[in-house]
This record gives structure tokens, C-alpha cells and sequence, in this order.
């Protein structure tokens, strides 16, 4: 068995999560029904939406569960364009960048292709938007005609933290609702709704430890997106019998989490910095992406010049190290990063990315063998080139 160190793309299911899974998933009847084994089931869903709620300092009716990441983000998106739409105020726009995760991407184009004005601002060279063009790009089309402005809290493929602050006091400024698509940063770095300024804030559990197919939308009381599915409304903004066990196995992960984040935080930064420095010493001809400081703990990415990033990833898939050159959702595809694209790479410079992603089972041995595999894994991509 490999090495894991691509706990960006989905982090191992965590014990207490999984066993919290078995047990709920032990248990029968549908939470909306009004029978006993219903009002148990409905019992276990309401417990563990009031933990995650308290986790992320919520209220529990805030919490909407989903299957991940990629339905919350939607949800956000096109729910609160649409809503906006349906409130017959003129919000019709949509403001967002071009390094967000694809889920956002796609989600507008495809917006944009049903008529939904769309204004991309640009990132700055370490993938964070930039603060006075944000402001122009929001005032020039009409700070009233904003449906929705969405930016990822962390980015996912180079790790780089948003200045959330500064971004949340001029949604506020303007009254623009945002959303937070938190999906790389909740479980790693602290988050407080109520604190974000967010209308809507997405998460997904497979990226801290619940099973895949877990998730949240965390939705601002007051504010109401249009359903992308419709049915029973069983919960606001999200249709369809609600996943008892999963919800319980988010929970407890995030609860795990959030104990272990501070003594993890230290832990990971030391582990990840001393790679940095390593493939900083042992290749100078690669470069390092996004803030080195203000970062995702435990999260390293680099350029390599003169491979392709998937040629490099396999010879260490070969010598039994899991990374990645970027975002899981786009493995297979043949082309450049995007994200890099968007923080001015150019495309040669684009495909030649490495990212390697340490979690909580993640050793100093881990970090010490990849470190004496790289020279010639490197080299065996460079000769393949």
C-alpha cells in the first residue's frame, strides 16, 4: 500500500466517524416519518445537526445536509441567483474569479449560458482575489444587481487563505450576498458562520474525515435559495429522504476535527515546511504556489520545470507515494491548471505542478521518504519529457 499524502483530493475516514456510521446505519426508519423508529431516526439527524451547527457556530436551522461538496456549492449558487431572480429585485449577477474549485465554474457558465451576467475578478499571484477590483467589478455593474458573490475560503489545489475579513466587509459594504465555498478549509482552519458574513457556506465531509457522500450547506436565517431538486421538502433549499448515518458520521468528524485542529495545525505546518524547504534546496529551479504563510496547514505545491505533472505523479505512484497535481474532480483531463492559469503561470509552467496534501496519519517518515524519492522521480519525469 502507498504512502497517502493526498488528503486535499479525500481524507481517510476517521474511526469514530465510521463507527458512528455503522451504528446509525444499524438503525431503521425514515426520519420523517411519525412512527417510533421514525421519530428515533429523526432524533439521531436532529442530534447531529446541532453538533455540527455548534462546530461550525451556527444555529441548527442553518445546517441543510447534502451529499458533498459539489450539491452545496450548487445549491448556493444557483439557488440564491435564482432567488434572486424570484424576488423580482433585478439580482441577476453572479461575481466570482477564475481560480475557484470547478464546481463553482461550471455551475456559472452554465448559468451564464441561460442568461445570468457573469463578472470574473482577478487573483492576485498567490490565488487571492484582488480587493480593489473586486470593489470596482461590484460597483461598475451595480452593487443592487448581485445575486450571489461565491470565492473559495481556501483554494484547493495551491492552498493559499483567502483574506475572508476584508472580503466579508465589502459583501457587507455593498449588500451583496456571499458565499464561502469552504470545502478545502472546514475541519483545518477555524470557521465561524456567524462570524464569516456569509449568506451560505459549503462544506464537504469527505475532506476531513466523514465518508464521501457527506456534506452541508450552512444557509443565513432569512435568506431562502431556490431548490435545485424538488419533492418532499424534507429540509429548505434540498428535497429527498435524509441520510440518518451520514449525517451522524459528519458530525463526528467535524467534532474530531475541530478537538484536533490546534495540536494538528502545529504538527502539519512543521511536517509541510520542512518539505518545502527540501524541494526548495534540492530542485532551485522549482517554484513554490500560492502564500507560504497564509496557507492550509499540511498543504505543499510546487512547479516543476520541465515535466508534466502527471508523469511525475505516476513515477511516484511507481516508488509508492499517492499525491496529486491538483484537483481530484479534473483527474484524467489533459490540460493546464486552471487555478495556475489564473495566477498568471503560463501553460508549460501550468502542467508541471506537484501537490502534496499531509493529513493525521501523515508521519515525519512519510514526509522523509518522499523527500529522498523526489530527486529521481524528478529526474525520470525530466528524462520522459
Amino acid at each position: 500500500m502507498n504512502v497517502y499524502l493526498d488528503h486535499a483530493a479525500s481524507a481517510p475516514v476517521l474511526p469514530e466517524a465510521a463507527a458512528a456510521y455503522a451504528e446509525a446505519l444499524g438503525r431503521v426508519g425514515n426520519p420523517s416519518s411519525i412512527h417510533a423508529d421514525g421519530r428515533a431516526a429523526r432524533a439521531l439527524l436532529e442530534d447531529a445537526r446541532e453538533r455540527l451547527a455548534a462546530v461550525a457556530d451556527a444555529h441548527p436551522t442553518e445546517v441543510v445536509f447534502t451529499s458533498g461538496g459539489t450539491e452545496s456549492v450548487n445549491i448556493a449558487v444557483k439557488g440564491l441567483l435564482w432567488a434572486g431572480g424570484a424576488g423580482g429585485d433585478g439580482r441577476d449577477r453572479i461575481v466570482t474569479s477564475p481560480a475557484e474549485h470547478h464546481a463553482t465554474l461550471d455551475a456559472v457558465e452554465w448559468l451564464a449560458n441561460r442568461g445570468a451576467r457573469v463578472d470574473l475578478v482577478p487573483v492576485d499571484g498567490v490565488g487571492r482575489v484582488v480587493l480593489p477590483e473586486l470593489a470596482r467589478v461590484i460597483e461598475e455593474g451595480g452593487t443592487r444587481s448581485v445575486a450571489v458573490l461565491s470565492l473559495l475560503w481556501a483554494n484547493n489545489e495551491i492552498g493559499t487563505i483567502e483574506d475572508t475579513d476584508a472580503v466579508a466587509d465589502l459583501a457587507a459594504e455593498v449588500g451583496a450576498p456571499l458565499h464561502w465555498d469552504a470545502v478545502a478549509a472546514f475541519g483545518h482552519v477555524p470557521i465561524s458562520f456567524r462570524r464569516s458574513g456569509a449568506t451560505a457556506l459549503s462544506l464537504s465531509g469527505h475532506k476531513f474525515g466523514a465518508p464521501i457522500g457527506t456534506g452541508a450547506i450552512l444557509v443565513r436565517r432569512g435568506a431562502v435559495p431556490e431548490a435545485l431538486t424538488h419533492g418532499g421538502g424534507q429540509q429548505s433549499a434540498r428535497s429527498g429522504t435524509m441520510d440518518v448515518a451520514g449525517a451522524v458520521a459528519l458530525a463526528v468528524a467535524a467534532e474530531s476535527a475541530a478537538t484536533a485542529m490546534e495540536s494538528e495545525d502545529l504538527r502539519l505546518r512543521a511536517l509541510s515546511g520542512g518539505l518545502a524547504r527540501a524541494i526548495a534546496r534540492e530542485f532551485p529551479d522549482a517554484s513554490l504556489s500560492g502564500d507560504v504563510a497564509g496557507r492550509l496547514p499540511g498543504h505543499v505545491h510546487a512547479t516543476f520545470p520541465g515535466l508534466l505533472g502527471e508523469t511525475l505523479l505516476f513515477v511516484l505512484d511507481q516508488a509508492g507515494y499517492s499525491v496529486s497535481v491538483g484537483s481530484a474532480c479534473r483527474a484524467g483531463v489533459a490540460e493546464a491548471s486552471h487555478v495556475l492559469l489564473a495566477l498568471g503561470l503560463d501553460d508549460a509552467a501550468a502542467r508541471s505542478a506537484l501537490r502534496v496534501s499531509l493529513g493525521r496519519r501523515t508521519t515525519q517518515a512519510d514526509v522523509d521518504g518522499l523527500i529522498a524519492a523526489l530527486p529521481a522521480a524528478v529526474a525520470a519525469a525530466r528524462a520522459a519529457f
